[in-house]
């Protein structure tokens, strides 16, 4: 049995996205063993403005782990394995709507799940039913809101967020159908990512960099992987601003937000870390 009480213990978990591979200077890499494998990487645990900080690529640092074949039960494990109970969670995604150009921040407050065959419960024994309604922390997102203005970088609270299985990008049809059901952001990873961050009782809390337009949207072009990766480069700075600023200013303690009580009363099928 992995005795996670001997390991270093964090506050707030930070997952980063396509081009965010580092954010703790100093810190020190650790590595976790989880019932469902490796994570993405070690978790670098440090100091962000007086906090201390898990931080895990979910890509992994060379960004080798296509959407479609990250362990995400690994990765949020080894998260709260970690003592973390606050996650702040950068993505790349593509626009649905002109009305969210490329370089746009937003913090979504819907998701909704087009992915296909990938593991997205820690309950495959005992019938557990986890509330999702509202799938992300509001405390996190209010937070991350008032850390994005207050470095300059206005952003766009509130948004529906499709989250398909890639690693291809949508067809122009497929496009246009999602922005016709009214969901103005596409993602590869925020499911199950999402889900079982709620089935450990964590808040999560995802921050949504715009990095292009989606093929439906925009008749002339089409989404390319490079220039996802270039938008995102030219922001990424700005993004660990409001990282940096978001961290101190999460809760100490998330107990007002219900986040964290999905569970209550029903007994688990498993022994969380």
């Amino acid at each position: 049995m992995t005795r996670y009480a001997e390991l270093p213990q964090a506050e707030v978990g930070v997952i980063g996205g396509s081009g965010l591979y580092h954010l703790v200077a100093g810190g020190t890499p650790i590595e976790v063993s989880t019932p469902y494998g490796r994570p993405s990487d070690p978790v670098t645990v440090g100091h962000v403005g007086g906090r201390t900080v898990a931080f895990l690529p979910r890509h992994g640092a060379d960004h080798r782990l296509p959407p479609h074949r990250i362990n995400y039960r690994a990765n949020l494990w080894a998260l709260r394995a970690l003592g973390v109970r606050q996650i702040l969670a950068p993505c790349a995604v593509g626009s649905l709507t002109t009305a969210l150009p490329p370089g746009t921040l937003v913090l979504p407050d819907q998701m909704v799940d087009r992915t296909s065959g990938r593991a997205c419960t820690y309950f495959d024994d005992g019938a557990v039913h986890t509330s999702f309604a509202d799938p992300y922390c509001p405390n996190g997102r209010t937070t991350v809101a008032a850390a994005a203005r207050h470095v300059g970088y206005e952003p766009v609270v509130g948004a529906t967020m499709v989250v398909v299985e890639g690693p291809r990008f949508s067809t122009r049809a497929e496009s246009q159908w999602y922005a016709r059901q009214g969901w103005q952001l596409i993602n590869m990873t925020g499911h199950p990512e999402a889900i079982l961050a709620r089935e450990l009782e964590l808040c999560y809390t995802p921050i949504a960099l715009v990095t292009d337009l989606d093929a439906g949207v925009d008749a002339a072009h089409a989404v390319s992987h490079a220039e996802v990766l270039r938008i995102f480069a030219a922001n990424v700075e700005r993004l660990r601003e409001v990282l940096y600023q978001a961290i101190p200013a999460l809760p100490p303690e998330p107990s007002t937000c219900a986040c964290g009580r999905g569970h209550e009363g029903v007994p688990l099928p498993i022994t969380l870390p």
